[in-house]
């Protein structure tokens, strides 16, 4: 895991012009809609709204613009029909990659997503062909610059509060929590004022493949750059060492 600091990636894309922005924000407000469907508009009583708001949050979203969401969703309940889809295949020189959307028709997301992959001569496989080569983790990401606590002070409390692991980058720390601890950890950071730069449910890479010459970086660019224009799509997850 070190030596991959996700820090880095997360503010590259977060400085991105604002057409990335308003793409995150897109993915952000279906999760709200999606979430606020399963489980009502309270997030006191929607521990999935309570994630959703901590993703906005971390991604700059203004807090009318989550209020609207919410309220949007709540009175159009009908109206969301979105359904979670996953898409796994592979890249240039064999890199897994997993795509999750939130479609209203899965046709359509399907062949957007394969025309991703060929394009950078990749392919669509199976359900389940590449997904084993990750572990689905919740992780947080705390920029150094903005936390006051050292590596053992904020160990403790992420332990205390059912954290797996606190990986220590050169900019950043990473808290690693099974999938189910994830709210509660998120949460109890939360109330010691800990800012985060990222905290979700994620697929992480149990180990990852470099890529060493220019053809096969460009392919896998290609591939990658598509599925994030492709407003269907909600997360990639790859295993490529950038």
């Amino acid at each position: 895991m070190s030596g991959h600091s996700k820090f880095a990636n997360i503010k590259h894309k977060k400085e991105k012009n604002d057409a990335a922005k308003g793409k995150m924000f897109t993915i952000i407000g279906k999760e709200i809609a999606v979430a606020v469907k399963e489980g009502g508009a309270d997030p006191d009583n929607n521990s999935k709204l309570r994630d959703v708001i901590a993703k906005a949050k971390a991604n700059n979203m203004p807090n009318d613009t989550i209020e609207r969401g919410i309220k949007k969703a709540a009175g159009n309940m009908e109206a969301v029909n979105y359904e979670t889809v996953r898409y796994e295949g592979y890249g240039p020189n064999g890199t897994a990659i997993i795509v999750d959307a939130l479609t209203d028709n899965r046709n359509r997301t399907a062949a957007n997503v394969k025309a991703c992959f060929t394009k950078g001569d990749g392919n669509v496989g199976t359900q389940g062909c590449v997904s084993f080569m990750f572990d689905t983790k919740g992780q947080i990401i705390i920029a150094k610059e903005e936390c006051d606590l050292d590596a053992d002070e904020l160990m403790m409390m992420a332990l205390d509060a059912g954290a797996e692991d606190i990986i220590e980058e050169d900019d950043s720390f990473e808290v690693i929590t099974a999938p189910n601890d994830f709210s509660a950890v998120r949460e109890a950071l939360e109330k010691e004022g800990i800012k985060m730069a990222e905290a979700e449910v994620t697929m992480i890479p149990q180990n990852y493949v470099e890529l060493t010459d220019e053809e096969s970086i460009k392919k896998i660019n290609v591939i990658l750059d598509r599925l994030d224009e492709d407003e269907d799509v909600q997360k990639v997850y790859h295993n490529w060492d950038e």
